[in-house]
């Protein structure tokens, strides 16, 4: 139904500084920008940095994760310490590491199998949920699977085209937070309107734009199917 992710969009006060911190300081590639919104490239998928001048606005302090290659975790993991108090987590074999960009964005980079240098992707996105059962219910519709629940009961993960964590409201690993509106971007194996179907007697809002369908979740977070 939805076979990969296209974007992430973020909120950000001023596109110059938080564009300095992804294209600098990450090195992710400028793929196009204007005086509202700046796209980087993340394996696949874009970044979006939005200035809060419509709906929808991009999340707010959304934690997410970048895909690094093993080899490279102790080069990151030194060229960002020189700045930036890191916070590190094992998970397995594969480490993790934490920081928050300008806007508050808790941004993890993760090892994972990817090819090339440098970042390979966003593997991961946490959503601030009010209804844990409900979320789940919502996003399993779409295709997703439920790969792990916390012990607390509070939050729930769920493996797809990039996996979801669902997060009632919480902190987690470097007090990381759900993000809220968050503005997802999802390519499907067919026609978008097959993904809207599944949801449709759950979704807030359904909006379409050109080829392409916005839902709003019940938690007023906007997913996008091409």
């Amino acid at each position: 139904m939805l076979d990969a992710l296209r974007w992430l969009a973020l909120e950000v006060k001023s596109l110059d500084r938080t564009r300095g911190f992804y294209a600098g300081t990450l090195d992710l590639p400028v793929r196009r920008s204007d005086d509202r919104e700046v796209a980087l490239g993340t394996g696949d998928a874009s970044l979006i940095l939005r200035r809060p001048q419509a709906i929808p606005r991009g999340g707010l302090h959304t934690h997410f994760a970048f895909a690094i290659p093993h080899e490279e975790y102790d080069q990151w993991y030194d060229r960002l310490s020189r700045s930036y108090d890191l916070v590190e987590r094992e998970f397995g074999t594969a480490k993790s590491l934490y920081l928050y960009d300008p806007d508050g964005n808790c941004v993890e980079l993760g090892q994972r199998d990817v090819s090339g240098k440098g970042i390979g992707g966003i593997f991961e996105v946490v959503l601030e949920v009010s209804d844990l059962e409900r979320a789940t219910t919502f996003y399993t519709s779409l295709g997703f699977e439920v790969t792990d629940r916390g012990e607390d009961r509070r939050r729930v993960r769920l493996g797809g085209p990039v996996d979801l964590e669902l997060w009632e409201p919480q902190l987690g690993i470097a007090d990381g937070r759900g993000g809220v509106h968050v503005d997802l971007g999802f390519a499907t194996d067919g026609s978008p309107g097959v993904a809207v179907d599944a949801v449709l007697d759950r979704a807030s809002k359904v909006t379409m734009i050109d080829d392409d369908v916005r839902i709003t979740d019940p938690d007023g977070h906007h997913l996008t199917f091409s």
